[in-house]
């Protein structure tokens, strides 16, 4: 991070707050005694040193490390809410608490009228909460011989019809889908989606090398949860998890809670694609909330010592992480810098979803999303658009 550097300044002024910290970390690095000056709800300067400029506020964060907001591609809720229920303010609340400052919001299968409902209904959080970047899709077009914790009976290939009526009603709204490239018509909706400006997902899976690479081409950008729901890495089968580490224009969604993928699996694929990988939370109605039954789309699923299965079976079902955990094992276990480790959580998801230029970064004319850590990387004080969450 340069010593200082700015964007001109709009009028009207709206109020300033000079935020200081004795570290400031971001994809550029780690700059000691750093401040940022935000005005409004963006970013106006950043620096380091004793000399900075005047604000009408000043806010002396002390010993903590201050980061970008975390950018989170894919959760399913908390709190005990889903993000199908009509109410989801609790559980973008506890997200917050935890540093995610902007937020997709992800449904599980349900039939296409189901969804396209929910997809209505989700339009007015989007239009009234700037933190809420959409709705990630991760169903119908799922396969049924790794559906993980989807209902099988809501499964269905993605045929011109369905594409067509999930793009009507997510107009302005759907951000993001998960398809498996072996389905028919799989490439096909790929481009259809990646037209209309959604981001698309390969996911849920048995495909191969090469039809993984297929959807790529097509237009798909992102792996759902790398190793969750499809073939593993093989020395002679390399799968999509290959292809999506082979292919530079692929980000690989990773869920590092410890339980869906081994610390050295993770820093493995970490290594292997070096800021590429998003850390997701996957969360679902227990993060921030109890061990206990929940629901998850139409499945019972039970919480136990904070791990998610389809109730009665050892299929995992989401997770109850936050992503300041996320950070400090991605630091802790996998044995990331912190600069890496912020990048995961902040400017590599923001890239992935179009928004690097403006989302994910401590810098002029990035959004005021701020977090401030403890030297032992637990959440004090957070800003989503220049306002306290937290």
């Amino acid at each position: 991070m340069p010593p200082v550097t700015s964007v001109p300044s709009a009028a009207p002024e709206a109020r300033s707050t000079l935020v200081r910290s004795s570290r400031v970390v971001d994809v550029a690095g780690s700059t000691a005694d750093g401040w940022v000056l935000v005005v409004g709800d963006t970013i106006r300067a950043v620096g380091s040193g004793t000399e900075a400029p005047a604000a009408d506020d000043v806010v002396d964060l002390g010993d903590a490390v201050l980061t970008p907001g975390f950018i989170d591609l894919h959760g399913h809720g908390g709190a005990t809410e889903a993000y199908e229920d009509d109410s989801v303010t609790a559980a973008l609340a506890v997200h917050r608490a935890h540093g995610t400052t902007r937020s997709v919001l992800s449904l599980v299968a349900n039939p296409v009228p189901t969804l396209t409902t929910s997809l209505a209904r989700l339009r007015s959080v989007t239009d009234t909460d700037p933190l809420v970047l959409g709705v990630h899709l991760e169903g119908p077009f799922l396969s049924p011989h790794n559906k993980g914790a989807h209902n099988a009976s809501y499964l269905v290939d993605p045929s011109p019809v369905a594409v067509d009526a999930l793009l009507s009603a997510g107009a302005g709204v759907l951000r993001q889908v998960t398809i498996a490239p072996e389905l028919p018509g799989a490439l096909d909706a790929v481009r259809r989606f990646v037209s209309a400006g959604v981001v698309v997902a390969v996911g849920h899976t048995v495909s191969t090398y090469d039809q993984a690479r297929a959807a790529f081409d097509a237009g798909a950008t992102l792996l759902t949860h790398a190793f969750n729901a499809m073939p593993g890495l093989h020395h002679r089968a390399p799968g999509p998890i290959g292809a999506a580490v082979a292919d530079d224009r692929v980000t690989l969604e990773l869920i590092l809670d410890g339980v869906h993928v081994h610390p050295v699996v993770a820093s493995t694929l970490m290594r292997a694609a070096p800021g590429r990988v998003a850390l997701i939370t996957d969360a679902m109605g227990a993060a921030g909330a109890e061990d206990g039954s929940y629901r998850l789309g139409s499945l019972d699923v039970t919480v136990t010592d904070g791990v998610a299965h389809v109730a009665g079976t050892d299929t995992i079902a989401g997770s109850t992480l936050t992503q300041d955990v996320a950070l400090r094992n991605a630091v802790a276990h996998a044995g990331r810098s912190l600069p890496d480790a912020v990048a995961a959580l902040t400017s590599v998801p923001a890239a992935a979803l179009g928004f690097g230029d403006r989302l994910g970064r401590l810098a002029p004319g990035f959004a005021a999303d701020l977090v401030a850590l403890s030297p032992d990387l637990e959440v004090r004080r957070v800003w989503g658009a220049g306002r306290e969450v937290r």
